[in-house]
């Protein structure tokens, strides 16, 4: 084939990649049913007679993308989203996917007349959630956010486990003295050089983007994409789990205040969207349809054991005291979704050479294909019913960021607010904003609104905050108070009454009082409320403990309402720079008030 031909080839398959994604989104099929499909139609069973056996190299393109697709999965979650449920994805990781392979192993040995470790082997198999499908699943659901962000870390620290575990068996089976002990301690050896090599360069590529100083901003995706391929690289050279690596590096570089960060999480979304394609098609190029007539009834019988009882009574078990309800426990087992992860471990026993392993393959095909089409389509109705959605996406919409924005040292937030958000019926100006972060617009409905200080968050809203690299740390813990609180003013306390009260002061500014912009005690007097932020320079109007009201900045001014203002008024009349007329009509307004 030319050339040119293959280009035009590359090109026609993606095209209908993309035109298999929308229809899945259209008949509420998961896309990567429709991905497989076209490879097995494409195949030598198909129309277009596509011979393609080749187990191993099936197998590296399947490593390859899932490397990039649990890259991507960390990178768009980050530490700060997974860490609240980091104890049940755990669980259910290593807790759910043990119990998953054990429950259907046993069960594949009394169904299908196996041996026990070649029914334990098969169970090792399909025990794994599958990332993609996952997170294909999670981007269009409006599952509640808790529930959303456990499955997503269960999916991403579970294939390391299902793949040591379909290893271990593989070895038991052809080298039969490999005892359970040794299985456990190659199993735990393997997962904690990969937990210390993902933590360790992920904690150093965040410290050297953040240093970084490229010659553009679209050399920051290389530097990620060599990030992730040294993560999963260093580990396996070290018989480590590089898949676990992988997965912690995305996650830390996710969590992290880092040049470019939306446009690496573009790139990563896109090139992962690009691997599930070419992994779903290669894997579909292997399965022969006229083969699947032989195992119809053993893939489903394993199927239905699989998404009725393996895994929901796994989730049972590894969700104990994590604070789920009923229903969300079941809503966790009916999520195990299973893709093309448990078809690329399919063909590590084929290449191994252990007995009945490509009748294995097509049993795993077909019982993937019925979890699927099952658990996939019916998830979003199920939870529905379960009463465990919101009406808020599952999954946030991430920084948007503008390049111009980004080289001028700021980025831009989008902070949807959900119906249980701490912050709904707060005032804009007692969010806690810092000095070097400004809310430009709140999107309500279809209107843009410019905010002012006295504007109320409703649910529904959409807050865009304009925010300096500067204080983007203190940032990421405001929008997460924002989530869960405390927010807004502190309760007054009773005024204070002062025997000697002076009506009106003016003097320089003290720097025992400390920041002007976020002063704590002004004249022996505690700050009781901020009213006013000035933006421009250090400055704000507070209120003091006995009433009284200050004006903070490279003086300050304290004193009665009437008082104060006439002092603001006359500050204005004499104002020459634009800034300071502003503030200083700021402030008249406020203590008009």
């Amino acid at each position: 084939m030319s050339d040119g031909k293959m280009i035009l080839a590359a090109g026609a398959l993606l095209a209908l990649g993309l035109l298999a994604s929308l229809l899945a989104g259209r008949v509420r099929v998961p896309g990567l049913v429709l991905f497989l499909g076209l490879g097995m139609l494409l195949g030598s069973d198909g129309i277009g007679e596509l011979s393609f056996t080749d187990f191993e190299l099936a197998r590296t393109i399947g490593i390859i993308a899932l490397v990039l697709i649990l890259f991507e999965g960390g990178l768009a979650a980050g530490w700060h989203e997974v860490r609240p449920v980091l104890r049940p994805a755990m669980s259910l990781a290593l807790v759910g996917t043990a119990v998953t392979a054990a429950i259907t192993g046993f069960a594949a040995h009394w169904l299908l007349d196996l041996d026990v470790l070649e029914g334990l082997l098969l169970g090792a198999i399909l025990s794994s959630t599958d990332g993609a499908a996952i997170f294909a699943l999670l981007r269009g659901s409006t599952l509640r956010r808790r529930l959303a962000r456990t499955l997503e870390g269960e999916a991403g620290f579970n294939d390391p486990v299902a793949v040591l575990l379909v290893l271990g068996f593989i070895e038991a089976i052809k080298h039969p003295p490999h005892g359970p002990l040794e299985f456990l301690a190659d199993f735990a050896v393997e997962l904690g050089i990969g937990a210390l090599v993902g933590l360790g360069v992920g904690w150093l590529a965040v410290h050297a983007f953040q240093r970084a100083q490229l010659a553009t901003g679209g050399l920051f995706p290389v530097a990620s994409l060599a990030t992730a391929a040294i993560a999963f690289g260093g580990a396996d050279v070290l018989h480590g789990s590089g898949f676990l690596a992988t997965y912690l590096v995305g996650l830390s570089l996710g969590g992290a205040a880092i040049p470019a960060k939306r446009t690496i999480v573009s790139f990563h979304d896109g090139l992962a969207w690009v691997a599930q394609l070419s992994m779903f098609f290669t894997l579909g190029l292997l399965v022969f349809p006229s083969q699947l007539a032989d195992v119809w009834v053993e893939g489903t019988a394993v199927a239905l054991v699989l998404v009725f009882v393996a895994r929901p009574l796994a989730a049972f078990l590894a969700t104990v005291r994590m604070g789920f309800t009923t229903g969300e426990r079941i809503a966790l087992g009916w999520a195990g979704l299973r893709g093309a992860i448990p078809v690329v471990l399919a063909t590590f026993p084929v290449i191994e050479g252990v007995p009945q392993s490509a009748e294995f393959f097509n049993i795993v095909f077909f019982a993937v294909l019925v979890s699927t089409l099952l658990q996939g389509a019916s998830f979003e109705p199920i939870a529905s019913r379960l009463r465990v959605t919101t009406t808020e996406p599952a999954l946030p919409r991430v920084v948007q960021e503008s390049g111009t924005i980004r080289r001028l040292g700021a980025e831009v937030i989008e902070f949807p607010v959900g119906p249980d958000d701490a912050l709904v019926g707060v005032k804009v100006r007692d969010l806690g904003l810092p000095r070097e972060a400004l809310i430009n617009v709140i999107v309500r409905g279809e209107e843009a609104i410019p905010p002012r200080g006295a504007h109320t968050v409703e649910i529904g809203d959409s807050l865009h905050v304009l925010v300096r690299s500067s204080v983007s740390r203190e940032m990421r813990d405001l929008l997460e108070r924002w989530r869960t609180g405390p927010i807004g003013p502190p309760p007054r306390p009773p005024r204070q009454i002062r025997a000697h009260a002076t009506p009106f002061t003016v003097g320089p500014w003290n720097p025992a009082y400390g920041d002007p912009s976020d002063p704590k005690v002004v004249a022996g007097r505690e700050v009781i409320d901020r009213l006013r932020l000035r933006r421009d320079r250090p400055g704000s109007l507070v209120l003091l403990d006995d009433g009284v009201l200050a004006v903070c900045g490279e003086t300050v001014a304290l004193g009665r309402r009437d008082l104060l203002g006439a002092y603001a008024r006359r500050r204005l009349s004499r104002a020459v720079d634009e800034s300071d007329r502003g503030w200083w009509a700021e402030v008249i307004a406020a203590v008009a008030r």
